[in-house]
């Protein structure tokens, strides 16, 4: 399936992928939304531009964000001890409210992002989260099986490499700084941005270098 934005990696995996029908917690969200908005803690209008601002966001603000880190090592120095504070005053992006941990994959250990309890994840930098990261059978099963929710993206991990799953919160949002690819050394940020999907900054694949 064609998709505009390069940096969006499109997979169809029927195992993960799930038609979730409006239950409980998403009517308890709206009218919690329409209670607030009728006390006056924000307006239509107020969520109407927050929205607008969300949509307005895509994966190639984190590709931009992954790309520094690689070329810059003073910047994923910080990245990695000041997540949302060097994105916001280096990158000129601001993540808003929640948090943003930046965490490594390395050659020992390979990082997968989730949010178990819902969908929290970071829009202000990847835009609105694919319709399988919002799933349960995405949200149950990367905790219990991560290896082989993988496997169904196509990503295999070596088993000499640590699997680590970081549960996202509403204060606190992860982002993967993926492996460089070797034979990329020295490439510019641009080009090197271009190899970055959103699916290997949530962790469920890895950079893999242009053919």
């Amino acid at each position: 399936m064609p998709h505009d934005d390069p940096h969006t990696h499109v997979h169809d995996h029927a195992a993960i992928e799930a038609d979730e029908p409006q239950g409980y917690y998403q009517h308890l969200a709206a009218a919690t939304r329409s209670l607030l908005i009728e006390k006056g803690a924000f307006t239509a209008d107020d969520m109407r531009a927050m929205i607008e601002r969300i949509d307005e966001r895509s994966p190639a603000l984190g590709a931009k964000i992954v790309a520094r880190a690689w070329t810059d090592q003073a910047f994923k120095a910080r990245l990695l001890s000041r997540g949302k504070q060097t994105i916001k005053e280096e990158m000129e992006i601001d993540p808003v409210a929640a948090d943003i941990v930046v965490v490594e994959n390395t050659a020992e250990v390979h990082n997968v992002v989730v949010c178990t309890l819902c969908s929290c994840y970071p829009v202000f930098i990847l835009g609105r989260p694919p319709d399988w990261y919002k799933s349960y059978a995405y949200r149950s099963r990367a905790v219990r099986d991560p290896r082989g929710v993988l496997r169904e993206f196509g990503t295999e991990i070596d088993p000499a490499r640590e699997v680590r799953v970081h549960d996202s919160t509403a204060d606190m949002r992860y982002l993967v700084l993926p492996m460089q690819p070797e034979g990329t050394e020295g490439w510019p940020e641009e080009r090197l941005a271009g190899l970055v999907t959103r699916d290997t900054m949530v962790g469920t694949a890895e950079v893999r270098p242009a053919a």
